[in-house]
């Protein structure tokens, strides 16, 4: 039985297909290889300082939500989230669901400096090289549509374009193949993208399955402040949210409420 997932991923290479024939992977290539490495070491060393990180997203829509802001002013966004003191920087680039684009995550990386990640369902290494090209500092690489060989091969690439990657797992199978496959940075989303359910506890019941050396995100249903902290009392090194900041009318309060909260 087909899953939204499955559905999102299939859609996501019909878009790569498309590009692929405006623009030819040898040619994309070549793009990302001139211009010296992405800055995917800062997007690192922003998770990795002391204290909790925080991943600020910039998303319109989401396939369980629909439009969170129907205004979208994403460069208000960006620039609130900057100035609030956001480590890094999340733009949804996926255009049917999450009605985002690869235009807007330009728009932003032109207009702040914060580290930042192109979010979006990887399916084939043309999009690595389209990130590195767009400015993006980080890449997401989902373990439900991707194997452990394929994460291994996505991460070798990554790192000669300069690319930090969050590998993202949902359960201890997907864990051991992150781990496995060499990632530097997991991601644990409480959010299960086959039918996209929350369940908060997800990230505390998995923080034992994450070696010591890898740094640890935990993804999605960070609502409060006391959400936060709970996620700092496992371990986490950073926390990446979306909506709850989407929907604050002030960002920069939002922000160092949870950052409060974690101290």
């Amino acid at each position: 039985m087909s899953t939204i997932l499955d559905t999102i991923a299939a859609h996501a290479r019909e878009r790569v297909a498309a590009d692929s024939a405006v623009l030819p992977p040898d040619e994309m290539r070549a793009l990302a290889a001139a211009g010296g490495p992405a800055d995917g070491q800062a997007f690192y060393d922003a998770i990795g300082r002391p204290g909790m990180s925080f991943i600020c997203e910039v998303k319109k829509a989401s396939p369980s939500k629909g439009v969170i802001d129907p205004v979208f002013d994403y460069l208000s966004i960006a620039r609130a989230y900057e100035a609030a003191g956001a480590d890094c920087v999340s733009c949804l680039t996926e255009p049917k669901w999450f009605l985002g684009s690869d235009d807007i995550f330009r728009d932003i990386r032109a207009a702040i400096r914060t580290p930042m990640i192109r979010k979006d369902f990887v399916v084939d290494e043309y999009q690595l090289y389209q990130a590195k090209v767009m400015g993006a500092s980080c890449v997401l690489l989902i373990c439900a549509i991707l194997d452990t060989a394929t994460v291994a091969r996505y991460l070798a690439i990554c790192d000669e374009l300069g690319l930090a990657a969050l590998t993202e797992a949902h359960d201890e199978t997907e864990i051991a193949s992150a781990v496995a496959a060499g990632a530097r940075m997991i991601g644990v989303n409480n959010r299960n993208l086959k039918d996209f359910s929350v369940d908060l506890g997800n990230a505390a019941r998995l923080r034992e399955k994450i070696p010591a050396d890898r740094l640890y995100v935990a993804e999605s249903g960070v609502t409060v402040p006391a959400d936060a902290a709970a996620m700092r009392s496992i371990g986490a090194d950073a926390i990446l949210m979306g909506e709850a900041l989407m929907r604050a009318a002030d960002k920069k309060a939002a922000l160092a409420a949870f950052r409060e909260a974690t101290a």
